[in-house]
């Protein structure tokens, strides 16, 4: 009849209903989606960042390696942070093909401290490992004949035991002359990824330790850390039998250079 409401919903029906949400303006959150690559192990990513860290010294990627867990991705590890760190206060560098945190070269004012030095590398010492940086593998009477002038029996000895140059073969030349190169803690102290990486002709003239129109014939070396075609293995006393200086490593020698 007209007027007459008309009956409600079955109760059941009514509770079994799925209840519709309210509708609303907010933007719907996108759910996410997997990427095609894979992603890293965060855990072991935070596992690399603090053994590298902690390290009191440059750490090499087989090092790394027995450390984390097997199959994690160390190159990957060591890109992400390097991408991480990249424009912050410390940064991942390579050094003698090794890795290490390092503080930003920009920032380095920060961490200078002024103190008074002992005593510095004299000449003959620092133009002796320039050579040996350079020409190696070297004997010490190449380094005689680029310097022109002989070496005193302190030079040699002062640079190995600063840990900057040390015994690496023997020339297979009559009386077997050893011949130095040198060291990892010289990439360490200087910055260098490998030997390679010596600073080359351009850069030289450019930070003005050669003319702008040097000599003709003039070549800068190209050194190498591996065994020359004429060089073998050195098998001998350690390099701290061999060295004659004194207890103060930077001591400068009365006779001769």
């Amino acid at each position: 009849m007209n007027g007459v409401p008309e009956p409600k919903q079955d109760l059941a029906e009514e509770i079994a209903a799925p209840e519709t949400p309210p509708a609303t303006d907010a933007p719907v959150a996108a759910e996410p989606q997997e990427t095609a690559a894979t992603a890293l192990n965060l855990e072991h990513l935070r596992m690399a960042e603090a053994l590298l860290f902690a390290a009191g010294e440059p750490l090499a990627e087989e090092a790394l390696k027995v450390s984390l867990p097997e199959g994690a991705d160390v190159e990957g590890c060591i890109a992400e942070l390097k991408r991480l760190y990249e424009g912050r206060g410390v940064q991942l560098v390579c050094v003698a093909d090794k890795w290490q945190f390092r503080t930003a070269p920009d920032l380095a004012f920060l961490l200078r401290k002024e103190k008074p030095e002992q005593k510095k590398l004299s000449r003959a010492a620092i133009e002796t490992l320039a050579i040996i940086a350079y020409h190696q593998p070297v004997t010490r009477a190449e380094v005689e004949d680029v310097r022109g002038v002989m070496l005193s029996k302190g030079t040699l000895d002062t640079l190995m035991e600063v840990g900057w140059i040390k015994i690496r073969g023997r020339k297979r030349t009559p009386g077997r002359p050893v011949t130095y190169g040198t060291t990892e803690a010289f990439l360490v102290q200087f910055g260098l990824e490998n030997i390679s990486h010596l600073p080359g002709m351009e850069e030289l003239k450019a930070a003005g330790f050669l003319e702008a129109v040097p000599p003709n014939g003039l070549d800068v070396p190209n050194p190498s850390d591996q065994l020359g075609p004429d060089e073998d293995p050195y098998e001998g006393p350690e390099a701290e039998e061999l060295a004659t200086g004194g207890a103060d490593p930077f001591m400068s020698s009365s006779s001769g250079e």
